[in-house]
């Protein structure tokens, strides 16, 4: 096992510069207000940790402020829990918390809305203050999360060397008549061994033909002498994700599936290698597809070849931007974060997805984790 020491958590110095630069976006497109609600984007500002619910509890930021939106009864607890300091207002439970909102954004003014807000919070607003007067902050909140800090892409890091040294050991136990839900409880197990104290945010565990199934087959499978595997699985430090999956054998593979391996292994390698800044994402997806295409695999979204996009962007949430897929111009740029992982599913037979994560930097992509070597080797 080689872990690195566990980096320091987001300090609230960090939180207080992304409220600046929130602050700025704000002031360019003629905003007087952002509401955040329940959400990853809460913690990303604030650092407060809350599950969405019926009651309204977020954020709203001002110019001069930062002012929490509690439930009455809320409050105490709120004050318990770790989050940057900030005058803290309280609605009870007979209360309109949209009153709340427009006093404390005032009598004018675009209020911005976290796009993580419930459809119910969006419709309690507009009765109250009308719909032309909010707006959308998915283009100021997202463009700040999209580019991540020295200090987001160490947790990261730390978060997928966890997870590829807890792959290592699922990889040990792997034999004959082992059942997935064995592996899966042990996998969680290994996560909180090593330290992430929440266990696996998910964890599939696939044998045989259901490993041709992205997401997983219901039910309990039992691995058999000669078949494949598939295990994707993750956790969170400080709230920053993992997510790797490994796909191989632990016996000599027929050769369909060592010749499809290579096709999934060259097809990760041409998406890591078109990750150059300046480049739009669909290009990476287009590469991935080339290769599928050069070896007689798809072509498009066909199967046998990759039926999903090529990746996804990864941070306080396990997909977000930048999204690897066809059709998406944004260009890639230093501190994106994103999967590279595109899968090759042979109908009712087998499926294969290395999935390893890169970052850009100025020079270029960097992978968090080294991909793996061989369909018997899943490890580099």
């Amino acid at each position: 096992m080689s872990l690195s020491a566990r980096p320091a958590a987001i300090t609230d110095a960090e939180r207080r510069g992304r409220l600046q630069r929130l602050r700025e976006k704000m002031d360019a497109n003629g905003v007087s207000a952002v509401l955040l609600g329940s959400s990853e984007s809460l913690r990303y500002f604030t650092g407060l940790v809350w599950r969405q619910s019926e009651r309204m509890l977020g954020a709203l930021v001002t110019p001069t402020s930062l002012t929490y939106i509690v439930p009455a009864f809320e409050r105490s607890r709120v004050e318990t829990l770790p989050h940057l300091g900030a005058e803290i207002a309280t609605w009870e439970e007979e209360e309109n918390p949209a009153a709340l909102v427009a006093s404390l954004a005032g009598p004018s003014g675009v209020i911005a809305l976290d796009d993580a807000l419930p459809l119910f919070i969006y419709h309690a607003l507009a009765r109250t203050l009308g719909v032309e007067r909010l707006g959308d902050g998915t283009h100021l909140i997202r463009a700040l999360r999209l580019y991540k800090s020295a200090a987001e892409i160490a947790l990261i890091t730390y978060a997928m060397e966890l997870t590829l040294e807890v792959h290592k050991r699922a990889h040990a136990i792997m034999k004959p008549s082992i059942r997935a839900s064995e592996v899966a409880r042990y996998i969680d197990e290994q996560h909180r061994a090593l330290g992430a104290s929440g266990g696996s945010t998910f964890c599939i565990v696939s044998f045989g033909a259901a490993t041709s199934l992205p997401h997983g087959a219901d039910g309990d499978q039992v691995l058999e002498r000669g078949q494949a595997i598939l295990v994707d699985t993750g956790t969170r430090i400080d709230g920053y994700h993992s997510d790797l999956t490994r796909s191989y054998m632990i016996d000599e593979p027929e050769a369909d599936y060592a010749r499809i391996w290579r096709y999934e292994r060259e097809s990760q390698q041409a998406v890591f290698e078109a990750a150059q800044p300046g480049t739009p994402c669909h290009r990476l997806d287009d590469a991935a597809r080339a290769v599928l295409a050069r070896h007689g695999l798809g072509p498009d979204y066909r199967l046998p070849g990759l039926p999903h996009r090529a990746g996804h962007g990864l941070g306080l949430e396990i997909h977000e931007e930048p999204y690897i897929v066809r059709g998406n111009d944004m260009l890639l740029s230093p501190g994106m974060c994103f999967s590279n992982e595109p899968m090759i599913v042979v109908p009712e037979r087998f499926g294969i997805r290395l999935e390893d994560h890169i970052h850009m930097t100025e020079d270029g992509p960097q992978w968090f984790t080294r991909p793996a070597k061989g369909p018997t080797e899943p490890f580099g």
